[in-house]
């Protein structure tokens, strides 16, 4: 096990997330798919989220993670999500 240490705590909180583009349409693929493994990476490291494992398919996307005690599940996702969607439409 590796634990994680904070100012005041101890922690090893690891979470699984899956989440699917709309209708599970393929829209994954070549360079999109690229891009969105460098997005997640950038919010993951720009919040102190470790990535333990992630697989982006062409409909769908895996991801490890280990989070401080700080942070919600709801509130990882929000970040991750909201800013690669945002960019990803750029």
């Amino acid at each position: 096990m590796d634990y994680r240490y904070g100012s005041h705590t101890v922690f090893n909180i690891e979470y699984h997330f899956v989440w699917v583009t709309k209708y599970r349409y393929k829209a994954l693929h070549g360079e999109v798919a690229l891009r969105v493994r460098e997005l997640v990476r950038q919010t993951c490291e720009s919040f102190e989220i470790r990535i333990i494992k992630g697989v982006v398919s062409k409909d769908h996307v895996h991801i490890f993670v280990s989070a401080p005690p700080t942070m919600a599940p709801s509130e990882i996702m929000r970040r991750i999500k909201g800013r690669s969607a945002t960019k990803l439409f750029e």
